[in-house]
């Protein structure tokens, strides 16, 4: 096929004419449900944010490694800056390629009897395409659903999957890492954690137990509603707020 898979692709999604590349993979993917979550467009970069639909995502792994590691459980959750559709979400537990470790069991708890008679990820995906379809995904921390998804796709069809993404990691970052005086790096201060539950406590949001896709789905909407209150506006164009 003549277009780039993502580990190929260098523009940033800022920079990306996303409803113009949609168009154009639409019109040449094979595979049904491609085509038809193509087909279903993606807003462009002067989309103001409060125009722009969007999913809460998260993914539970048996590690970090898309290379060695796998999906066990998906959540989706879809928003807007105003609202988050609970009644809408979604979240799935599925099979694995890979045995589960005694460590990802700890973090996650889904246990193997939990995954015997699980779905594949191929099983679900026409459903999943579905709810995100047209939609910006909402993650914290953009290494693992765009690199675990497409791997995912690379084992099962000769497709390709993408996705604009913001990043409510990366926007803590800018506010807290990235805009640390010199005068703190000098003095070795160490940076603010920019991990999720401590990033939700700086926007007084409430505490929530981690490792459970939906719950962090959830937490990770309601933590860029918080930050697009206190650092951004609700005119903010998608180019200023998603991963540059």
């Amino acid at each position: 096929m003549f277009y780039l898979k993502p580990r190929e692709v260098i523009n940033s999604d800022a920079e990306r004419d996303w409803s113009t590349d949609f168009a154009t993979w639409a019109a040449h993917v094979k595979t049904p449900m491609f085509k038809h979550y193509f087909e279903q467009g993606m807003v462009n970069k002067e989309t103001l944010i409060k125009d722009a639909p969007m999913v809460a995502v998260d993914f539970e792994t048996t590690g970090l490694d898309c290379q060695r590691n796998s999906i066990v459980s998906i959540a989706v959750v879809p928003m807007t800056t105003q609202r988050i559709f609970m009644s809408q979400a979604r979240q799935w537990v599925v099979k694995p390629r890979q045995d589960l470790t005694d460590e990802s069991v700890v973090i996650h708890g889904i246990t193997h009897s939990d995954i015997q008679s699980a779905p594949d990820i191929e099983d679900i995906l026409p459903e999943l395409l579905e709810l995100v379809a047209g939609k910006v995904w909402v993650v914290h921390y953009n290494g693992i659903e765009r690199p675990f998804l497409q791997k995912a796709m690379d084992a099962r069809f000769d497709e390709h999957i993408h996705f604009p993404v913001i990043d409510t990691m990366a926007i803590e970052a800018r506010f807290h890492r990235q805009r640390r005086s010199l005068w703190s790096k000098l003095m070795g201060k160490q940076p603010l954690s920019i991990r999720l539950a401590d990033s939700r406590e700086r926007y007084n949001l409430p505490f929530y137990a981690p490792h459970d896709a939906l719950t962090d789905a959830l937490a990770c909407a309601e933590l860029l509603q918080a930050q697009i209150r206190h650092r951004y506006s609700l005119d903010t164009p998608l180019q200023d707020i998603w991963l540059p």
